[in-house]
């Protein structure tokens, strides 16, 4: 017989309209009960729910769990302005909240998901029982700017097929890619078929270069993990500890292995570390 913890478990997808031509795909995983606990899972600069499908599974058991494609990424088609910004994207979050009656949850970002959970941090504390800010950053970083040069400089150039490689090398540790290298060739032909728009890509990165709330973040009160990597190649793990330093209610957890993106390299390690986290806070 199922629990009923079980038999309370759904997966649904919807849509959200923002404006004319722009919507907003999500889906809810996990626990149907309005009282349920909410996590909300943000993505980096991809900014595609399925991101983060190896946290499913080990969240949806105890959690109602939504994620959600960004705004001009993947399934959440429109055109994104020129001037775009880390504020935008946290309205549209907060938006999409709204819509499904979400009136606290836990928010778990990674690098620019991490962002727009700061700026919620900021301007709308009250949606948030918790950030789990992801090897994301609080001001430009000149290591990581370099990177998103090349990237730039890749798409300027249409070698949109070195952009994808290079987006791995950033990623994942070297050992990882060389034990997953058949599986991330098909993954990057299959993504230089489906290459998400370059000016929707290139107002993305220009958001997250321009994002600076060094001066506010002794403002952000909401309880914070800042977890790092040490193996983190695009965004150095003291980012993370200038978060937990300056944050009233944050603390810091640094992972040995598992690159800038751990939650698919070594997602039981991840997992574990921020279930006890959220457990601890319940």
């Amino acid at each position: 017989m199922p629990s009923d913890k079980q038999a309370s478990y759904a997966h649904m997808n919807g849509e959200m309209n923002v404006g004319e031509r722009n919507k907003i795909h999500y889906e809810i995983h996990g626990l149907t009960s309005p009282d349920a606990p909410t996590v909300v899972f943000s993505s980096g600069l991809g900014g595609a729910a399925k991101f983060w499908q190896p946290q499913l599974a080990d969240f949806a058991q105890d959690y109602r769990v939504i994620t959600y494609d960004q705004r001009g990424t993947n399934k959440s088609v429109g055109d994104l302005p020129a001037n775009y910004s880390i504020s935008d994207m946290a309205d549209e979050l907060a938006a999409l909240l709204k819509k499904l009656e979400v009136q606290q949850c836990h928010l778990v970002g990674h690098a620019l998901g991490g962002l727009v959970g700061l700026e919620l941090g900021l301007t709308q504390p009250n949606l948030l029982q918790s950030l789990v800010l992801v090897n994301a950053w609080s001001s430009p970083n000149p290591h990581t700017l370099r990177c998103f040069d090349i990237r730039k400089a890749l798409l300027a150039a249409d070698r949109k097929d070195m952009y994808l490689k290079l987006q791995a090398l950033l990623l994942y540790p070297p050992d990882w890619i060389a034990a997953n290298a058949k599986h991330l060739d098909d993954e990057e032909a299959h993504l230089l078929n489906h290459f998400p728009d370059v000016n929707n890509l290139l107002a993305r990165i220009g958001a997250l270069s321009a994002f600076d709330i060094d001066d506010k973040l002794a403002g952000i009160t909401t309880p914070t993990l800042a977890l790092a990597n040490k193996d983190d190649t695009l965004v150095p793990w003291q980012r993370s500890k200038v978060l937990a330093e300056a944050m009233p209610n944050a603390e810091l957890s640094v992972m040995g292995y598992g690159g800038h993106a751990s939650s698919i390299t070594v997602p039981e390690e991840f997992n574990k570390l921020v279930l006890e986290y959220l457990q601890r806070l319940a």
